[in-house]
């Protein structure tokens, strides 16, 4: 029997294909199983609470002790606890909503993964979704020639002001 092998995949890939592979291990760290809860957090809450929320991380109860039949002391036995990140005034908003948003993230994971939340009052790191508009180039400017200046610095100063105020006139 011929031994088959794998024929090398060449051409481009998409990047969100290496994304998670290469945040798991951050992930993992902060107690994640994978990166899928945070990116789908907006559709877990909902966009109106995913603006203002974010999961900071997962704690985990400790495994049952084989012989005895309880959990770790000072662990729950149930599910994890969800650290959340929230923005500082909106935390009391959170907190009465504290049972919808356990309710769906239950509901995202298929089984009661999550039994307690707690809160933490941080801000939350923006993304950018469009980069900031590039301002058009300067139009080209120089200085008269009859204008005699020995400081190159200043005369560098004073064609940068007579080009963005060349921009600023054509503009309006």
């Amino acid at each position: 029997m011929a031994r088959q092998t794998r024929k090398p995949r060449y051409g481009a890939r998409a990047i969100g294909s290496y994304v998670a592979r290469a945040l798991d291990p951050a992930a993992r760290a902060r107690g994640f199983a994978t990166t899928a809860l945070l990116s789908d957090w907006p559709a877990i809450v909902g966009r109106d609470l995913a603006r203002f929320t974010m999961p900071d991380r997962v704690i985990w109860p400790r495994r049952r002790d084989e012989e005895a039949e309880t959990p770790a002391r000072g662990h729950k036995a149930e599910g994890a606890t969800l650290v959340l990140r929230i923005e500082g005034p909106r935390a009391i908003e959170v907190q009465h909503r504290s049972g919808q948003i356990l309710e769906r993230v239950n509901g995202y994971f298929g089984y009661r993964a999550v039994t307690e939340m707690r809160f933490l009052q941080a801000p939350i790191a923006r993304v950018r979704k469009t980069p900031p508009a590039k301002r058009p180039p300067l139009p080209a400017y120089s200085l008269p020639k009859t204008v005699d200046i020995e400081d190159e610095g200043l005369a560098q100063a004073l064609t940068k002001l007579g080009a963005a105020t060349k921009a600023r006139l054509t503009r309006a």
